[in-house]
């Protein structure tokens, strides 16, 4: 009996070790070689450089601004922060639902100069439909290895607006996150050059946690979404899940958090929750919220939930942007878009947003993350600008910020009237300040500080990106922005010595 069970064991494990192995993610295997190997695999949360935004500053920030003059000012110095940042007239916001890897592949690479997924179905016959198509998407780590879809759109240019002085501000949006959910750790098939199958580009599940990083690198910004609750309907139970879901995001983010929520499927259980929920302190919703108009704002809009409008029509929503840009200035909205998936018409409409109103139209439009906007809202209406003369050449600007939990855009404009940049020698700061540019605005000069403690090495990481394939112009383009975001230093200097 023994001896025949025995025998039965061996020749039970010789026949499982003989069945073919199929691996639903990425396909058949025959079909796929090479690409369920374990080396073609790149496990995202191992590869990618993220700000260590668990490092930021703390704490309130102050901030000193020395400007030399030729000579005292003739008339008093009046120091604030504008409603907008950079005084731009019109504020547009996206927030992109859902954790759809095209926030990656699409929308975030055509603002930033990467070559663009192609939405229009392309051939991916087999033998029991040689009719077949599909939309195929990528991920950062087929970009970082050059290995995309045949029918990928190419990199052409970016897409922003200016800070006022000349410096590219690229546009920036809000991903949500699924934060709960395992396959957001899922790992990437990466093959190049293999074009028997292109099983490895099709649509996953969503963004893993390598895309959310690159995007934050960028300034993307990021928002709760659905979570992983049995009733929807309990506030108590969507609450735990926030929980869960914020310490999975410290956990892959270097310590960052989530401050805001895009309020899922119509369900207002996740607003109630949210303002219960500490770390939350902006939202979007598509109803029962408030339109946000930016300048009348005089509060923090903190745990206010703003008005958005999904709208599949592009035409539409660049009327919503006339109406708006048209619109005298206490009466004009904020345009704020909601999306699930991005195509290609969505990205010919940030072009057109590019080409009327950003860099290459008439430079009106500020396009930042919503939890930056809530941010720069926040230092406006909460913090301070102090300016003296100290001495007949020397004005002073104090700035202070009082800094939130979850606070990264530690940024503003700063309006001074009363001196222009003909008037001015020279312009230092302390340490406080990592960032600045300043030019003529109206009856003064406008400065842009930006407080960021890692501002410099942050810049030095996309510098040595460069520095690794001089042919990559994309990259090149990313060590120039970056490194233009500094202020002037000798650092800044041969960081740009190191691009030329």
């Amino acid at each position: 009996m023994n001896h025949k069970l025995i025998f039965y064991c061996i020749c039970m494990l010789l026949f499982t070790s003989c069945i073919k192995q199929i691996n639903l993610y990425t396909g058949d295997d025959e079909q796929h070689e090479g690409g369920n190997n374990d080396d073609d695999k790149e496990k995202p949360q191992e590869q990618t450089y993220l700000y260590p935004f668990g490092n930021e500053v703390q704490g309130d920030i102050t901030a000193g601004i020395f400007i030399k003059v030729k000579d005292a000012p003739q008339v008093p110095l009046k120091a604030g922060m504008p409603c907008l940042k950079y005084n731009k007239p019109l504020l547009l916001l996206l927030v992109q639902d859902d954790c759809k890897q095209s926030a990656y592949c699409r929308t975030w690479a055509a603002i930033n100069g990467k070559p663009v997924s192609n939405s229009d179905p392309y051939p991916t016959p087999t033998v029991q439909e040689p009719d077949k198509t599909a939309q195929l998407y990528y991920n950062s780590a087929h970009l970082r290895k050059g290995d995309l879809p045949p029918n990928v759109l190419p990199a052409v240019r970016t897409l922003g607006s200016t800070d006022g002085t000349g410096k590219e501000v690229r546009f920036a949006f809000t991903t949500t996150l699924s934060a709960e959910e395992e396959w957001m750790d899922q790992d990437v098939d990466v093959n190049p050059g293999y074009e028997k199958d292109y099983y490895r580009f099709f649509m996953k599940r969503g963004l893993n946690w390598d895309e959310i990083k690159e995007m934050l690198n960028y300034g993307v910004g990021i928002a709760f979404h659905d979570v992983m609750a049995e009733n929807v309907n309990d506030v108590e139970e969507i609450k735990q899940h926030y929980g869960i879901a914020q310490s999975k995001i410290q956990e892959q983010l270097a310590g960052r958090k989530c401050k805001m929520l895009a309020r899922p499927n119509g369900n207002d259980t996740y607003i109630d929750a949210a303002l219960q929920y500490e770390d939350i302190r902006t939202m979007a919703t598509e109803s029962n919220g408030e339109d946000l108009y930016p300048f009348r704002a005089i509060e923090s809009l903190d745990k206010v939930a703003l008005n958005r409008s999904f709208e599949e029509v592009q035409e539409n929503i660049k009327d919503e942007i006339r109406q708006q840009r048209r619109a005298p200035e206490r009466n004009r909205k904020a345009v704020h878009i909601g999306v699930h998936n991005t195509d290609n018409d969505w990205i010919k409409l940030l072009e057109w947003i590019n080409d009327n109103y950003g860099k290459d139209g008439d430079d009106s439009v500020w396009f930042p993350s919503q939890e930056e906007y809530y941010e720069y809202n926040y230092y406006r209406t909460h913090g301070n600008v102090k300016v003296e003369q100290t001495d007949e050449h020397t004005i002073k600007l104090t700035v202070h910020l009082p800094i939130g939990e979850c606070f990264y855009y530690p940024s503003v404009t700063v309006n001074l009237s009363g001196l222009k940049k003909e008037d001015i020698v020279s312009v230092e700061t302390d340490d406080a300040v990592s960032g600045l540019s300043y030019n003529n605005f109206e009856e003064g000069i406008m400065l842009n500080i930006d407080c960021r403690k890692h501002l410099a090495e942050h810049a030095t990481h996309f510098v040595e990106q460069y520095e690794k394939d001089r042919s990559n112009a994309s990259n090149k383009a990313d060590a120039l922005y970056f490194v233009g975001m500094l202020k002037d230093s000798e650092r800044k200097t041969a960081l740009l010595n190191r691009i030329q």
